[in-house]
């Protein structure tokens, strides 16, 4: 789709209305320069756009393709090809959604081919055409212009990642268990964000360069030191990240020790609380026989006292003194661990 097709002229646009890309190719040969904005166009559109203004068919497939990094291509006939990510955060689903758009840059036009919501460019061609003292350095002003809005879109983006890394390293940091899966999530989408962003210093390096003889090297020079700072603090966040989520594995770490311990010492309530009621068990077994001696020596009482209670008690006190004596061994065991040197 065409969004915009304008003719400038000694730093003014020159008409209002719409033009088609066949008239904005001639105008271009008359002087000036035509900036043509596409977004996600149709291949008739992009091969049309090849046509009249004799693009090379390999920048033409690297606009088609959606890439991971920025770069800068020349081509022949003096044109480049530059390649940005661009980046906008979304508040309600609290994601970053990523876009892309390759500026094709000549002597006399600017293509730009916009692909995905975060590559709004309107900010830019407004912004230009109020200061016609920038837009009579020709195509090269178009092309700050993108670079430009394009950084400055990258620091709300910094500033709300921050605010999420922030919540879940408080999180953390207070011992609580954050979700795995959100760090993961957000070291994803900050990575990602490195990758549009660290590239694109080498690409405005070039670009620089290629602006030296002009007045728009120190408007390059500004929008290099803001990536600069964007690029320092998404290095940053990518570190934090790192260190927050070995936080967290660490305190799921001690979460399941403790459960493990609970665990540990229920199941060693329930074994001593067995291990009462089996002299009660053997017992109960005991008597339960039809032995003849059983039957015919336990007839009183006191034959049952001895036998029974007596029985239930001595097995009783004597797991009584083995724990004392386990606990015992125990708190020396304790002791001499924190004190290595005491029985020395």
């Amino acid at each position: 789709m065409i969004v915009d097709c304008a003719y400038y002229l000694g730093g003014r646009r020159q008409h209002v209305g719409a033009m088609s890309v066949e008239e904005a190719a001639e105008r271009c040969r008359q002087g000036g320069f035509v900036w043509l904005g596409l977004f996600d166009p149709t291949m008739e559109e992009l091969d049309q756009a090849s046509t009249s203004f004799g693009l090379h068919e390999l920048a033409v497939e690297d606009a088609r393709t959606f890439h991971l990094r920025p770069k800068v291509e020349p081509y022949e006939g003096d044109i480049r090809l530059v390649i940005l990510r661009t980046a906008r955060y979304d508040e309600e689903r609290e994601e970053v959604d990523f876009g892309e758009v390759s500026v094709f840059v000549g002597k006399a036009f600017v293509i730009t081919v916009r692909q995905g919501v975060a590559s709004e460019l309107h900010g830019a061609r407004t912004r230009l055409e109020q200061r016609p003292e920038l837009l009579e350095n020709g195509t090269n002003s178009v092309l700050w212009a993108i670079l430009d809005q394009v950084v400055d879109g990258y620091g709300p983006v910094v500033a709300e990642l921050e605010r999420d890394i922030e919540q879940v390293e408080a999180t953390v940091f207070a011992g609580s268990v954050a979700p795995t899966e959100r760090i993961y999530f957000l070291r994803r989408e900050v990575t990602d964000f490195y990758r549009a962003v660290h590239p694109l210093l080498a690409v405005l390096a070039t670009l620089e360069r290629g602006a030296r003889n002009t007045g728009l090297l120190p408007y390059f020079r500004d929008v290099h030191d803001h990536l600069v700072l964007v690029n320092e603090e998404v290095a940053a966040q990518r570190d934090l990240l790192a260190t927050v989520l070995e936080a967290n594995m660490a305190v799921i770490s001690v979460e399941q020790t403790k459960v493990s311990v609970r665990q540990n010492a229920t199941i060693e309530q329930l074994t001593i609380l067995a291990t009462v009621f089996l002299p009660l068990t053997f017992v109960t077994g005991f008597f339960g026989q039809n032995f003849g001696w059983l039957v015919d020596h336990v007839g009183t009482f006191w034959d049952f006292l001895v036998l029974g209670v007596g029985g239930l008690l001595i097995p009783c006190i004597a797991l009584f003194i083995w724990f004392r004596r386990q606990r015992a061994a125990r708190m020396d065991a304790v002791r001499a661990d924190q004190h290595p040197w005491a029985g020395r």
